[in-house]
């Protein structure tokens, strides 16, 4: 329990990083194109990881190799769809839809998995899409293209979370979580050659963009959630994620100085109930209160 603990609130911070992911990256797309920030943001991600884990590069096999493609191939279709989606709605669209997974695992782990669910999971799952809804949408949710891609991201990222769930429990997890991200920097590179002009940043807040995106939300961010989903549930990630759009709030709030609307305090209290609902075993707590 204590070790799920502990992965659960590693998985909060990479939450935390990735709640400021949405701005960089529509900051990012002012000077440089999609498939080209991706690139840049992914390669440097994975030279910086490959230091600080050099020895383990040493030990990689066939195995690991195949699983951190496989993984790298979806990661980069979530990144693909989350970049032009961000790219063609509001930041308070792509933060309301992106952060879906934790609505979709449930629902696919029953039906394709025949997971059964506690009680708990579903309403803690239906309070984090309320919460999210509430903390992004200030009117209505009108639906274009770039609101499609941000859907279809989602499901491919409940996806990735059950996919990574299973195969860091077969291969060393830190490794698994490097080497997806040299291939992710590959597949972009590749794409960004053949679709786009390749540049680097032109200006010093470009770079500090492009650094922020690659050391804290994808070399520090999918390292360790592939790390933290060796000892926690996909559905205890997908929940966890939906803190995402909060996280975002906050940050919006210190840098920006946007105050959040009474709904959107609404919605993150509801966010951080669905959290303690996963957290919380309410069968320990009933035969607590019973002695």
């Amino acid at each position: 329990m204590k070790t799920e603990l502990k992965a659960d609130l590693s998985l909060i911070l990479v939450t935390m990083f990735w709640g400021i992911s949405c701005l960089l990256t529509k900051v990012g797309l002012g000077g440089i194109q999609e498939f080209n920030l991706i690139a840049l943001r992914f390669i440097i991600a994975f030279f910086l990881a490959g230091l600080v884990f050099y020895r383990k590069l040493k030990n990689i096999d066939l195995i690991t190799l195949k699983y951190s493609a496989l993984l790298g191939t979806i990661l980069f279709s979530i990144l693909t769809f989350m970049t032009f989606g961000v790219k063609y709605t509001s930041v308070s669209n792509a933060g309301f839809l992106t952060c879906l997974a934790g609505v979709f695992i449930p629902i696919l782990a029953f039906i394709f998995l025949k997971q059964k669910q506690e009680p708990k999971v579903w309403v803690a799952a239906g309070l984090a899409f309320i919460g999210v809804y509430l903390l992004t949408i200030h009117d209505t949710i009108h639906f274009n293209i770039g609101d499609f891609f941000c859907v279809i991201c989602s499901l491919i990222f409940a996806i990735y979370i059950m996919i990574t769930n299973r195969l860091t429990r077969t291969v060393d997890s830190v490794l698994l979580g490097t080497l997806q991200l040299g291939f992710v920097g590959f597949y972009s590179l590749i794409f960004s050659i053949v679709l786009e002009s390749p540049t680097l940043p032109a200006t010093t807040q470009s770079w500090l963009v492009v650094l922020a995106l690659s050391i804290l939300c994808s070399a520090f961010g999918f390292i360790a959630q592939t790390v933290a989903q060796q000892y926690t549930t996909a559905t205890h990630t997908g929940i966890i994620f939906c803190l995402e759009p909060a996280f975002a709030a906050i940050f919006a709030f210190i840098l920006l100085n946007e105050i959040l609307t009474f709904n959107g305090y609404l919605g993150a209290l509801m966010l951080f109930v669905s959290i303690l609902l996963v957290e919380i075993d309410i069968k320990k707590v009933k035969a607590r209160c019973k002695v």
